[in-house]
């Protein structure tokens, strides 16, 4: 009763004044609501003064960035006219190889921030930070930071491409400086941007520089098939027959266009029956005709039965050297 007193009162005095009173009816508050609001339904249309408790609901708050507060009834209606923000939340953002380079967590409705990519990374747009923005549906969109590569340095050669950063998978052509190729005559070649950065370097070679094939080794070889111009730098692999022991470096490198020194292949050690027998022995734990031995490698020996040995104990366990074994003797 009183309260209906009250606006009654309310709207005498404003008409005394010669003013126009609209009342408000009950607020409709979109992803909120009035507190006890099925009791307080009775009392509406409300006049211009009146004041109600509000909250918001789950991602929304009002606009002193409360989830309550109070609603106005005025001359121009209810205040504040949007009662409840969306809100946008930092947990809700995922960034890889990137960081949020705000604090708060909380974020609402039309509120910019700003997210900056690790080195090496940059935005969708080439830059190294860029913004997201708190819509009615959440985020405008997930922030985005990619791997780039810089320019690269260049040697005796030159970009055909302006560019100052390109995105993963970005290919960049260059031509060689007059005078220099890359290899076979080509002057022109490119390279791709990956995760760990360009391919390779873009380099172009004097000719003078380069080597030809690498030089033969005897009882072995190459483990590729052979090229007739190696750029500088360039490495190729060699192996030895079976039985030969590879002796030196596995590689040559090409520089200022010679080779380095190849390995050589070391004879093994052929151990014959026809020998075993001119002295007499065996072999000991074994019963091979023939047995190869490596460069290092000990060979046991033993008397044949019935005969006895002619040399010292210790020439039974004969070493081979280079293809080189000494027999022990029975006799």
């Amino acid at each position: 009763m009183l309260l209906l007193i009250n606006v009654i009162l309310t709207l005498w005095v404003s008409c005394a004044n010669g003013q126009e009173v609209k009342p408000c009816d009950f607020p409709e508050i979109q992803h909120g609501g009035l507190y006890y609001k099925s009791l307080r339904r009775l009392y509406f249309p409300a006049a211009a003064g009146q004041s109600y408790s509000y909250y918001c609901d789950k991602n929304f708050v009002t606009p002193s960035g409360s989830y309550w507060d109070y609603i106005h009834c005025t001359q121009d209606g209810w205040s504040p006219t949007v009662p409840c923000l969306r809100t946008c939340s930092k947990s809700d953002i995922e960034i890889e190889n990137g960081f949020i380079s705000e604090y708060s967590s909380i974020y609402i409705l039309n509120k910019e921030i700003q997210y900056k990519c690790k080195p090496g990374y940059a935005t969708a747009d080439g830059n190294s930070s860029g913004s997201i923005t708190c819509l009615q549906n959440g985020w405008s969109t997930q922030p985005i930071c990619i791997k780039f590569c810089d320019m690269p340095v260049f040697e005796n050669s030159r970009a055909k491409s302006n560019g100052v950063r390109f995105k993963l998978h970005d290919t960049l052509d260059y031509e060689c400086y007059d005078g220099y190729e890359i290899s076979y005559g080509n002057t022109t070649g490119s390279i791709v941007c990956g995760e760990d950065g360009w391919s390779h370097l873009p380099t172009c070679y004097n000719s003078s520089e380069k080597c030809g094939p690498p030089p033969p080794i005897s009882n072995g070889g190459t483990t590729s098939f052979l090229l007739k111009l190696y750029v500088p730098q360039s490495r190729v692999e060699y192996q030895c027959q079976p039985y030969y022991e590879l002796q030196g470096s596995n590689y040559v490198t090409c520089s200022n266009g010679e080779w380095s020194e190849p390995p050589r292949c070391i004879h093994p050690c052929i151990i014959t029956e026809k020998n075993m027998n001119k002295n007499n022995i065996k072999l000991k734990g074994r019963n091979d005709r023939k047995y190869y031995a490596k460069t290092g490698d000990t060979i046991e020996f033993m008397c044949k039965l019935g005969y006895n040995a002619n040399t010292s104990i210790l020439s039974f366990q004969a070493v081979c050297r280079e293809g080189i074994v000494e027999y022990p003797r029975c006799e």
